[in-house]
């Protein structure tokens, strides 16, 4: 019996001597369940020509096995340091350590959530190692074509989501409104403290959930966006744009954040959830929510801090824990992505994949860092043991040309149709019907009578055709495209008539039979397209009703 070949053989054909190999150790922060890709991911890699080790275990708290990875055809290693040191390329999930750091073979590359503000030690390390470091926070996040490998926006989304869950579990009562016949229940009042990525996903969630949803931001642009996902924006009542550059928020100033503690300590008093979600990129989460507030808030109220890694949003929130002050459960979990594993290493994957792509184009299992990219120059934060962070800024992209405002008039005037052209000057009016005078004089003199009265006919259709359809809008035209069509079928009978008038009848000079069948088969498929015209025309119109 023939068997198919291995995967391991099937890799081999496949990849080139020189494919450098892809390491994912086990993450060794303590609690963290995700790893760097998943067995589904494992396979594109090794399609765009790389090898792919996998340490034994490290995607078990994820519930992906070895066996998983082994059947998309990675290699599992038994220890972390045979991994490292066998490794050009390291996927990881969490910042290494210092022990993974020595673990690290001198001038490999790292890819992964690094850091550099927070974490200068760090870089220095990873800089001693002549190592190449793709910090994947670092993404230049408005690129729109970078959007695809932005780990951030991935992890916040899963973390919102997480977080009203762990609100609900700590709340103790519905989210959504019920009348029973115990009484009536009151939905929850929700607030949430910025609507980045992570906000907007517990806007939605919470909403979904059936609770009141409020939301503040100090962006004033995202206020649609948190009315489309089912919550109310509240504004702080002080003028000032809160936009930072690259999607984030900037440091407010002191009459706004006044302002905003204002409102934040009447929310507090109304709210039964607050979720916090401020972060300023390079600095420590801004304080929204004070003590004062919290002892204000009703017993058995929640607070979320999604801010907790970066001292949290919350003056009495302990990072990594839940803990009860006045009455009020402040859950400061630092692991929220981590708490949902698979979906989150399922998102984590297919993003550092996209970055993959992008380093490799040639298919070849040879990665190439060109920072000629801003993309790539954007994350790279140390090549070849030299530091390269921060990024100069993107350069801002070229505004095309504003057209003269005389041009789009001209060109409109020369344009047929939708009534969009200058009138014909009354001189060359004139002069076009005295043309079409002498030509009708010339046809009524020398033509014969039976054809004048067809022609008078196909001349008034042209001209009733000409004005219906030069002066519709263009979003018509399709459904007066199939009324027209129902139109020429009505002609097309009119004609078949004419071809066999019901005087010859009388007269004694019926058609052939070649007319007669004919006559048959286009009144057959004109009342096809006749009735089929109105058909397309309604359903066209309903389309713009709605």
């Amino acid at each position: 019996m023939q068997t198919s070949p291995s995967p391991s053989a099937q890799r081999s054909d496949a990849q080139r001597s020189d494919a450098q190999r892809i390491g994912v150790p086990r993450e060794t922060f303590p609690g963290e369940k995700r790893v760097a890709t998943v067995p589904d991911v494992v396979e594109k890699l090794i399609k765009l020509g790389f090898q792919v080790a996998i340490e034994s275990g490290a995607g078990d708290a994820a519930n992906f096995s070895d066996d998983a990875y082994r059947a998309a055809g990675a290699e599992i290693v038994g220890d972390a340091a045979t991994l490292w040191a066998t490794s050009d390329i390291v996927f990881k999930a969490r910042p290494p350590g210092a022990d993974e750091v020595a673990l690290m073979r001198e001038g490999g590359v790292l890819i992964g959530f690094i850091w550099p503000a927070q974490n200068p030690d760090l870089m220095q390390q990873l800089a001693a190692k002549k190592a190449t470091v793709l910090a994947i926070d670092c993404l230049p996040r408005t690129l729109s074509r970078a959007q695809k490998m932005d780990a951030l926006t991935s992890m916040a989304g899963v973390s919102g989501y997480r977080a009203v869950i762990e609100a609900a579990n700590a709340f103790g009562r519905y989210f959504n409104g019920q009348i029973t016949a115990a009484g009536k229940v009151p939905p929850a009042k929700v607030f949430i403290a910025g609507a980045g990525v992570a906000g907007l996903a517990a806007i939605g969630t919470a909403a979904g959930l059936g609770a009141v949803v409020r939301a503040n931001d100090t962006r004033a642009e995202v206020a649609d966006q948190v009315k489309s996902l089912g919550g109310e924006f509240v504004k702080v009542d002080y003028e000032e744009e809160g936009s930072g550059g690259g999607g984030y928020a900037k440091v407010m100033s002191e009459g706004f954040q006044a302002a905003q503690r204002a409102m934040y300590t009447q929310q507090a008093k109304d709210a039964d959830i607050i979720i916090t979600t401020a972060l300023i990129p390079g600095k420590p989460a801004p304080k929204l929510i004070t003590a004062e507030m919290v002892q204000s808030m009703k017993p058995g109220s929640v607070i979320v801090d999604m801010a907790g890694e970066q001292g949290g949003n919350c003056e009495l929130t302990v990072p990594g824990e839940a803990v009860v002050r006045h009455g009020v459960t402040i859950v400061g979990y630092t692991d929220l992505a981590s708490r949902l594993a698979k979906q989150s290493s399922t998102l984590y994957a297919t993003n550092l994949l996209r970055l993959m792509e992008e380093l490799c184009k040639a298919k070849d299992g040879v990665a190439l860092v060109n920072m000629e990219d801003d993309a790539i120059r954007g994350l790279t934060v140390i090549k070849d043991g030299a530091v390269t962070w921060p990024a100069p800024p993107l350069k801002p992209a070229a505004v095309p040309a504003l057209r003269p405002a005389a041009a789009p008039a001209a060109e409109n005037g020369r344009k047929h149709g939708h009534g969009s052209g200058a009138p014909m000057p009354a001189r060359t009016l004139a002069i076009l019907f005295a043309v079409a005078a002498v030509v009708f004089w010339f046809i009524g003199a020398y033509a014969p009578a039976a054809f004048l009265g067809h022609f008078t006919v196909f001349v008034l259709a042209c001209f009733i055709g000409y004005m219906v359809v030069w002066n519709v809008t263009p979003a018509l035209h399709t459904p007066l495209m199939s009324v027209t069509n129902a139109i020429s079928s009505i002609i097309a009978i009119g004609a078949l008539v004419q071809i066999a008038p019901p005087g010859a009848v009388a007269a004694g000079g019926r058609p052939d039979e070649l007319i007669r069948w004919l006559a048959v088969a286009a009144i057959a498929l004109t009342g096809i397209n006749m009735f089929g015209g109105f058909a397309v025309t309604r359903r066209m119109l309903a389309m713009f009703r709605k």
